[in-house]
C-alpha cells in the first residue's frame, strides 16, 4: 500500500514539475486572433440580429406525384448586425433549399429558395428545412406542406 501511495506522489509531482513549464504565455496569444475577437464583440454590442420570414410555411396544395415545386421565403434582417446563415438542411434529399452565402446587412432582404421533388413521395407531406445562423436562438426554420397525388397504377 505505502509502495502505491509513493508511486502516485511521485507521479503528481513529476507531472506538477513538467507542465510549470517557465515562459511568457501573452507571447503565445495570435494578435490575428484578438482581432477577430474584439470585431466580434463590437459587433455583438450593437446587437444580434434577428430573422424575419415572409412566412413561416408554404402549402404547394395538391401536386402530381413525379413534379417538382419550388418556393422562396423572403428573409429580413431587423436586427442590429450583420444576418449571417451558415448553412440550410432540409428533412431529406428530395428537399434542397438554396440560401444566400454573403451577410444580410440590417433592413436588407435576401431570398431563400427551396426546390421539392414529389417522384417517389405520395400522399401527405411536411418539410423543415432548418437554417443556422448568427442569430439568439441559432437555428430558424420554415417548412413545406402540400398533398401528392399518387401515380396511377396500371
Amino acid at each position: 500500500m505505502k509502495k502505491i501511495i509513493g508511486i502516485l506522489a511521485l507521479a503528481v509531482s513529476f507531472s506538477s514539475m513538467v507542465s510549470c513549464k517557465k515562459g511568457n504565455a501573452a507571447a503565445k496569444v495570435k494578435q490575428e486572433n484578438v482581432t477577430q475577437a474584439n470585431q466580434r464583440d463590437k459587433e455583438i454590442s450593437q446587437g444580434a440580429p434577428e430573422i424575419k420570414f415572409d412566412r413561416e410555411v408554404h402549402d404547394f396544395g395538391n401536386v402530381d406525384e413525379g413534379f417538382i415545386v419550388e418556393t422562396s421565403f423572403q428573409v429580413t434582417n431587423t436586427g442590429k448586425s450583420d444576418l449571417v446563415i451558415t448553412d440550410a438542411k432540409a428533412t431529406c434529399g428530395c428537399t434542397v433549399p438554396t440560401w444566400p452565402k454573403e451577410p444580410i446587412a440590417p433592413g436588407a432582404t435576401a431570398e431563400i429558395k427551396v426546390k421539392f421533388n414529389t417522384s417517389g413521395k405520395p400522399n401527405k407531406q411536411s418539410k423543415t428545412v432548418t437554417l443556422t445562423t448568427n442569430t439568439v436562438k441559432g437555428q430558424e426554420q420554415v417548412k413545406l406542406t402540400g398533398m401528392v397525388t399518387p401515380k396511377s397504377q396500371v
